[in-house]
C-alpha cells in the first residue's frame, strides 16, 4: 500500500499537470482516478492502524472491524469522486467538444503511467497470489477477508485498464480529429470504476456485518476437535471475522455419556488451549458442552 500510495501521488500531479496543459477530458478524468486511489492508500493505512488498537471495555472483541468500514468508504470514493465526476467531465466534453492542444503531452504521460500502474499490479498481485496461490482468481477475491490487498489489486487493475482507455480516446480524437472521442473515453473510465467501486462495496459489505471464516478454518477446526475421544459430536459451529486475521469461533458440542462435569469442563480447556495452537488465526474461542436431554416422557 505504501508503494501504491507514493506511484498514485506522483502520477496524479503529473496527469494534473498534463490535463491544465492540454484540456483532454480524459486526462482530466485520469488526474482524478489517480488523485482518488491516492486518497484510498491513506484511508485504508489509516484504517489498517487503527484496527490495530488494542480492545477495550467499549470493544471487548477489538477494534479489527474497522479497517472493514474505512475500505467501504474506500469504495464510495471510488464510486462518487472517481466514478460519478469522470462521467460527468465526459458528458460535459461530448455535449460541447473542445480542440485539443498538445495531444503528445497526453500520450507520454499516460505511457509513463502505464509503466508505474503496470508495476504496482505487477506488485499487488504478487501479493495476492501469495496468500491465495491454491484458489481461482474470482475465488480469491470472494474468499479473501483482507480487503486491502484486493482493494489495491482491483484499482491497480482499474487504473491499468482506464489509462488505455484514455489512450484509445486520445489517439482516436487526433486520428478523426473529433475531440467527441475524448469525452467518450472519460465516460468509459468513469464507467470501468463505478464497476470496480461497486464489486469493492460488495465484497467489504460482506465483511462488515459480518463474514464467517473461510471452509479452510472451518474444517480444520472441526478436525482438531474431531480427534478428540472425548467429544461425541459437534452439535454447532459458528465463525465471524473480527477482522483480516482475527477470527471468532463459537462451539456447542456433545461429549461422551457418562463424562464426568469435571473432565467435561478439563476438555473445554485443553480443546481451546489446541484451537489456539494450531490455528492461532482464531482469536476468540467459546466452547459449550450440549445441554442434556431431557428424557423421554417428562
Amino acid at each position: 500500500m505504501y508503494a501504491a500510495l507514493a506511484g498514485n501521488m506522483a502520477i496524479a500531479l503529473t496527469k494534473s499537470a498534463a490535463a491544465a496543459w492540454t484540456g483532454s477530458a480524459a486526462m482530466l478524468s485520469e488526474a482524478i482516478h489517480s488523485t482518488v486511489d491516492s486518497g484510498n492508500q491513506g484511508l485504508l493505512l489509516l484504517g489498517l492502524s487503527r484496527a490495530a488498537r488494542p480492545a477495550d471495555a467499549r470493544h471487548p472483541f477489538g477494534h479489527g472491524m474497522e479497517y472493514y468500514f474505512w475500505a467501504f468508504v474506500v469504495a464510495l470514493m471510488i464510486f462518487m469522486l472517481g466514478g460519478a465526476v469522470s462521467i460527468y467531465q465526459g458528458v460535459a466534453k461530448v455535449m460541447a467538444p473542445e480542440p485539443l492542444s498538445r495531444v503528445w503531452v497526453n500520450f507520454v504521460v499516460l505511457g509513463a503511467a502505464v509503466v508505474f500502474e503496470g508495476g504496482s499490479l505487477i506488485m499487488a498481485w504478487r501479493e495476492f497470489h501469495r496468500a491465495h496461490h491454491d484458489v481461482a482468481f474470482w475465488n480469491a477475491i470472494r474468499g479473501s477477508k483482507d480487503p486491502g490487498i484486493f482493494a489495491v489489486l482491483l484499482e491497480d487493475a482499474a487504473a491499468l485498464a482506464g489509462l488505455f482507455i484514455a489512450l484509445l480516446g486520445l489517439a482516436l480524437a487526433l486520428w478523426f480529429d473529433a475531440p467527441v472521442f475524448d469525452g467518450i473515453a472519460s465516460i468509459g473510465v468513469g464507467c470501468l470504476l463505478i464497476g470496480a467501486a461497486a464489486m469493492l462495496g460488495n465484497e467489504t459489505r460482506s465483511l462488515l456485518v459480518g463474514e464467517s471464516a473461510s471452509a479452510a478454518v472451518i474444517a480444520g477446526a472441526r478436525e482438531t476437535i474431531a480427534k478428540d475421544p472425548r467429544v461425541a459430536r459437534v452439535v454447532e459451529l459458528l465463525t465471524m471475522h473480527l477482522g483480516p486475521a482475527e477470527i471468532l469461533l463459537a462451539m456447542t458440542l456433545d461429549f461422551r455419556d457418562g463424562l464426568p462435569r469435571e473432565d467435561v469442563q478439563a476438555a473445554v480447556d485443553d480443546l481451546t488451549e489446541q484451537l489456539r495452537r494450531e490455528h492461532p488465526e482464531i482469536t476468540r474461542i467459546f466452547l459449550r458442552p450440549s445441554p442434556p436431554t431431557a428424557p423421554a416422557g417428562n
